[in-house]
């Protein structure tokens, strides 16, 4: 290009400022992720983003349904066989890995009607999986379950080549979706300590209004009026409210860590995994509020916050990989990731199915899909 020759536009430009803007919200949150860095990330001015975009809503609208189009596009026709459907599912999410994750937490900013529309989307992939699926009285549930398996892997960033994470996610699903369920192993978790200090009480009462209405709609005021403080007191104890945020995440995975502990008592491999995976489904039933809040918000928190937040997640992420290639040897560490993560995606979606009402029949089920998502 001579001196002086104006810039080309991209015809793309507006595909890639939806697929960078979906990077941005999937890993930072709608209100976290700004206009400026979502054009700094294309190469361009936020004067150049808002020709194509009105605003941020227009534009995360635009995002949430562009995954759900995809996948909508690409099911397998009626009739299918089920391995077909999900290896669709499996490529499309698989391809779009780093911006395919908002809709499963990031959807609800979206307006009622939006959201409405959106949810229809994901209603079409969800009932031509369960067409696919053996017809059983749970085969909705199944369905949920083989999909949260596959969506997985939009929420974490462990390496590993497309085709074979296509490969470990259509199984993993496959198998998720022919589990059969039987009793959960007894498992015991220690009991959330009730609030004795002013800190605690503030954490106590932030969750579930976080969990509700999400972080960012949640103000100080309101926290504070839940424990009987005036705003300002609030600042003797939390500096901000992403301190509190960061300390009801720890929360969350110090009461995690300490029922893994209690529940294998020195036991590993083969004989590990079930009580791993009953104690995960017992604590996800127990503290909803609080895992739905981990796993929602930690992304839009502050590097320094969040460093150990991730730090917790790796370390018991790391128990899980280590009693899964106990298990199963012929697994490298990538693979082992990549199917615990899987497992989790089955808790979180089968879960949010059930609407969390606790039971022993429901944390059976979900433990077993839990397990067949690992091979085991």
């Amino acid at each position: 290009m001579t001196a002086g020759t104006p810039a080309v536009r991209p015809r793309n430009r507006r595909q890639l400022i939806v697929a960078a803007a979906g990077r941005a919200f999937s890993e930072r949150g709608y209100h976290a992720a700004s206009m400026e860095e979502i054009a700094a990330a294309v190469g361009i001015t936020a004067a150049a983003l808002y020709r194509h975009f009105p605003n941020k809503y227009a534009l995360f609208t635009e995002c949430a349904n562009v995954m759900a189009d995809r996948l909508v596009a690409a099911l397998a026709p009626p009739g299918a066989p089920l391995a077909d459907v999900l290896r669709a599912v499996a490529r499309v999410t698989v391809a779009h890995r780093a911006s395919g994750g908002l809709y499963r937490w990031e959807s609800r900013y979206l307006e009622r009607a939006d959201r409405r529309q959106l949810s229809e989307k994901f209603a079409q992939v969800v009932a031509r999986v369960t067409e696919a699926v053996q017809p059983s009285p749970d085969a909705d549930l199944r369905a949920v379950a083989a999909l949260g398996a596959i969506g997985s892997v939009t929420m974490h960033h462990t390496s590993i080549a497309q085709r074979r994470a296509e490969d470990l996610l259509t199984e993993a699903a496959m198998r998720v979706a022919a589990a059969s369920s039987s009793a959960a192993p007894s498992v015991e978790l220690p009991a959330q300590p009730a609030p004795k200090t002013r800190r605690a009480e503030i954490i106590a009462a932030a969750v579930p209004l976080f969990d509700r209405d999400g972080f960012a709609a949640v103000t100080n005021a309101r926290i504070a009026e839940a424990v009987g403080l005036v705003p300002s007191a609030l600042y003797r104890h939390f500096p901000n409210k992403a301190e509190i945020l960061a300390a009801a995440c720890l929360q969350a995975a110090g009461l995690l860590a300490q029922a893994v502990e209690r529940n294998l008592h020195g036991t590993t491999g083969s004989r590990a995994l079930p009580l791993l995976a009953a104690t995960y489904v017992a604590y996800s039933f127990e503290h909803t509020a609080l895992t739905n809040v981990a796993a929602a918000e930690v992304g839009g928190l502050p590097a320094a916050l969040q460093q150990p937040l991730i730090q917790a997640q790796r370390e018991h992420i790391a128990v899980w990989e280590r009693e899964l290639r106990l298990a199963r040897p012929e697994l490298d560490p990538h693979q082992a990731r990549v199917l615990v993560h899987a497992g989790f995606g089955v808790v979180v979606e089968t879960g949010r199915r059930l609407r969390w009402r606790d039971g022993p029949e429901h944390r059976a089920a979900v433990t077993a899909f839990l397990l067949s998502a690992l091979g085991f």
